[in-house]
């Protein structure tokens, strides 16, 4: 359909997309708010840059959009889904089904900020010099400082036990969420520069954590889903212990 994306960026923008949507499920599961939008605006900019006006680069950079926020969007809404169905003991089978039914749904309905992410599309073919004075500066400096962030939390709680000054260390995702809001909330108006920064870097850190796991580092929390039989089962012998 679109024959300015070529099938090799459909390609790379498949492997960025399953980088980004564990980092938007673990986005969302920290703060309940899906930033699939936000993702999916980095795929506008890489590939309408890369292509320029030229060949498309608008619309390639909206086609790529179109394929990062669909699997970055259904990636944590699923996990969500599933969430809430286990919480609620519903059919994760049925759970899955629904949401296919809904996404096929969804293809026919307009997108109102269609006009919105073409504007970004048509910046993006300019180049990184068409966004406003120190947007990407910022944006790699705060992403870098959030991830700077989680690996000093990591330390402290690995050699400081005395004082527990990692209980004061900031949250870069908890950060990232007033900045996003607005410029009247915190700062001017780089402040989308600055919360894209703070979510992508705090999102990305879920990729070392999971390598850390697999590495059999002790991760500061453990998540477990259990069938309702076994659940009953730990929750008597939580209790039975805590009363001896």
């Amino acid at each position: 359909m679109f024959h300015q994306l070529k099938w090799y960026h459909v390609a790379i923008a498949y492997i960025i997309a399953l980088v980004l949507a564990f980092c938007n499920a673990y986005g969302c599961g920290l703060t309940d708010w899906s930033l699939a939008s936000n993702h999916g605006k980095i795929a506008i900019l890489i590939f309408s840059a890369w292509l320029g006006r030229e060949k498309g680069g608008v619309i390639a950079g909206l086609a790529s959009f179109g394929v990062m926020m669909s699997i970055v969007s259904t990636a944590s809404d699923l996990m969500q889904d599933f969430k809430t169905g286990y919480l609620t003991l519903s059919s994760p089978r049925s759970m899955f089904v629904s949401q296919v039914f809904g996404t096929a749904m969804g293809c026919s309905y307009p997108a109102p900020y269609g006009l919105m992410y073409r504007g970004i599309a048509l910046l993006g073919v300019e180049g990184i010099g068409s966004l406003p004075k120190h947007c990407a500066t910022l944006a790699v400096s705060f992403f870098a400082f959030a991830i700077a962030i989680n690996i000093v939390t990591e330390i402290l709680k690995r050699y400081e036990t005395k004082y527990k000054i990692y209980r004061f260390v900031p949250n870069a995702m908890a950060m990232a969420v007033p900045f996003y809001i607005g410029s009247y909330f915190m700062i001017d108006d780089l402040a989308p520069a600055v919360a894209s920064g703070l979510i992508c870097g705090e999102s990305m850190w879920g990729v070392p954590a999971a390598i850390l796991s697999l590495a059999n580092v002790k991760a500061p929390i453990c998540m477990k889903f259990l069938s309702y039989s076994d659940n009953d089962g730990v929750d008597s012998f939580l209790s039975s212990s805590g009363s001896r």
